[in-house]
This record gives C-alpha cells, structure tokens and sequence, in this order.
C-alpha cells in the first residue's frame, strides 16, 4: 500500500508511543515499564499542544506523526489534558519514574531559556515530529514536513519554530532551510554516568523558495 496521511486517531497512540520509546532509547536509560510510561507522558503531552495533525500511516500502520500548533489558535480539550495528568501520575508513582522525570524537567527549563533568548514571538510552532526509524530514506520525513508547511501557508502564519537537540536528526531541518537561532549545552547524570548534548532551537520564514523543499530524514 502507498504511504498516506491523515488526521491523528486516538487508535493511532500505542503505535506511536512505542514509535517515540524506541527513537529515544528510553529502554537504555531506565526500565522497560518506565521507559513506557516515559514514552506515555510524553506523546500525551504533544498532545495538548497541537492545532493540526499528520499521521503517516505505510502498510496500514502508523509509523510517523507531525503536530503543528497554530498558538493564536490553540485550545486543548479536556480528554486530551486528563490523559496527560494520568500519564504523568502514573510516572510518578515509583521512585525510578520521579528520578527520571527530573532529566525531562531539566529540558523543558532549557527549552524555555532558548526561546526566551531567540527574543522573538512565533506565531507557529512544530510541536512533535517523529517516525519509526525503520522507515527513513522512505520519503515519510518529507512527506510529512511538507503536510505541516501546506497547513502554516493555508493559516497565513509566515514563521514557525521548534525545539530539537543532538539526540535526534537535527540536520534534516537545516536541509529544509531551516536557521539554527539558538543553543546550550547540558550535563545530564544518568544512572551514575555523565552525558552531555546540545540543545537547540530553529526556525524559518515561509518563503516561496522553502515551499516544497524537503528531505527525508
């Protein structure tokens, strides 16, 4: 079956959740029921945090999500909020799930520091963009960016931002024209071992010439 796109489904979360568990390796740092309530917390989370959604599905699985959050826009419904509180209560309800937790609060505090820094106030932010590793070179990364573009022209919003570090495939959104406008380094203490990355945050104005440009990741 051909690669297709569409709006997210709530049916589309536990393909999705073990989608970002396995891209992160939450597996390596913490054990495997709380690497699964991480991945829970987290995608639930995004979930609060979008105005438009893109799910790619490649043989009747999803194996790809991209969440845009028109801000002048956005609401988050109710169910959307409670699954969130139920997640992160879950996390917290062991020791290992609290300590965690703490290396995922660190980021949100640094996130927030980039954004303070880029002095700017964006109209659009790309909330979540993630795909099953197992799928790349496949055109779904393209695809999908190329969806959340369509949707910030449809809107009039002419810039977007979003937040990455080194864990991930940041150079896919340089390769889409994407500028890198700020960044930190942190020292994060995991299971008595010290690990640095890097932090970042890029964004980029809709242009005529960035329409249509992508790469898969």
């Amino acid at each position: 079956m051909p690669l297709q796109l569409r709006e997210y489904q709530k049916n589309d979360f536990i393909a999705l959740k073990n989608i970002i568990r396995k891209t992160w390796r939450y597996d390596e740092f913490s054990s495997p029921k709380t690497a699964s309530r991480l991945a829970d917390v987290f995608l639930s989370s995004c979930l609060t945090n979008y105005t438009f959604s893109r799910v790619a599905v490649l043989n009747g699985k999803p194996v790809g999500i991209i969440l845009v959050k028109d801000i002048a826009r956005h609401t988050c419904p109710l169910p959307n909020r409670f699954r969130q509180l139920r997640a992160v209560l879950s996390l917290y309800l062991t020791k290992e799930g609290r300590a965690v937790s703490k290396i995922f609060e660190n980021v949100t505090g640094i996130d927030r520091e980039l954004l303070r820094e880029s002095g700017k106030n964006y109209p659009a932010e790309l909330a979540l963009f993630v795909m099953s590793p197992s799928c790349r070179g496949q055109g779904v990364g393209k695809a999908l960016f190329q969806a959340a573009l369509d949707y910030t022209g449809q809107q009039k919003l002419d810039e977007i931002y979003l937040f990455t570090d080194t864990s991930c495939n940041y150079g896919f959104y340089e390769h889409q024209g994407m500028r890198r406008r700020c960044e930190k380094e942190h020292l994060f203490h995991i299971n008595g071992k010290a690990a640095s990355m890097r932090f970042f945050i890029y964004d980029c104005k809709r242009t005529k010439s960035l329409h249509g440009k992508g790469a898969s990741t």
